[in-house]
């Protein structure tokens, strides 16, 4: 019985060695394809700034002539970014001249002329009243509280993003004697995607949780909890006594 039992050693020494080395590629895995799809989303998104910015820089200017002008025509080198800070130098002296009476006027004399365009008016609007949702910095038109609310019925329960207070004939028509709260209620794992809904002040539970913590749970399928301790609890204090 001793010989048949330790025939089995080598292979549980075998299963051991393969089952340690199959942890350490998945431990591997968790740390290297978040770095690598980052960097390879950052290059292509890099890429496609630049093969949109480039073709509008004249043949002389090129990086890929320049380079072959200090270095030979023999020098071959993919010169990526360029066109990312061409872009956001032109993009800086478009907002700072567009600040000023002059660039003001021009773009009013500019909406009034697209405003006129069935098709493009709608178009240029929508985009730009995303535009301005997504890049201005006040306070009212970004999302800076996550909730709870009861979805898709009564009973359960998904994460939500605070946007405002309902107004105008949204807030008149929903028969409700209490403030009315619109709500953006995002879908997993997209959170680009989603609904907007008009809630009672009362039926929203306000979290503690940072928007970002929020977007990190819904994008993670539930996967990925932000914080293990309760937020409204002092983080100093034991768990075993902040029980008792």
């Amino acid at each position: 019985m001793n010989d048949h039992h330790d025939d089995h050693h080598p292979q549980k020494r075998k299963f051991r060695l393969f089952a340690g080395v199959r942890n350490n590629f998945l431990a591997g895995l968790v740390v290297v394809v978040p770095i690598a799809i980052t960097m390879w989303m950052i290059w292509t998104f890099v890429g496609w700034i630049d093969s949109w910015v480039l073709p509008f820089v004249p043949h002389a200017y090129q990086p890929e002539t320049l380079f072959k002008q200090l270095f030979g025509q023999d020098t071959r080198v993919n010169v990526r970014g360029i066109g990312v800070a061409l872009f956001l130098l032109f993009t800086i002296i478009v907002g700072f001249i567009t600040k000023g009476i002059i660039g003001r006027s021009f773009l009013a004399w500019g909406e009034n002329l697209l405003d006129r365009v069935p098709v493009v008016r709608t178009l240029y609007t929508g985009i730009k009243q995303i535009a301005e949702t997504v890049f201005t910095q006040s306070a009212e038109t970004k999302f800076d509280t996550a909730c709870l609310v009861e979805y898709p019925r009564k009973g359960v329960w998904a994460i939500a993003f605070i946007s405002t207070k309902a107004k105008g004939e949204v807030d008149q028509k929903i028969p409700v004697d209490e403030p009315i709260i619109s709500v953006f209620l995002p879908t997993t794992p997209n959170p680009t995607s989603g609904f907007l809904l008009f809630v009672p002040q009362h039926s929203v539970i306000r979290l503690d949780m940072a928007v970002e913590d929020a977007a990190k749970l819904v994008i993670s399928a539930g996967l990925v909890y932000p914080n293990d301790q309760d937020p409204a609890k002092d983080p100093s204090v034991p768990p075993e006594l902040s029980k008792e």
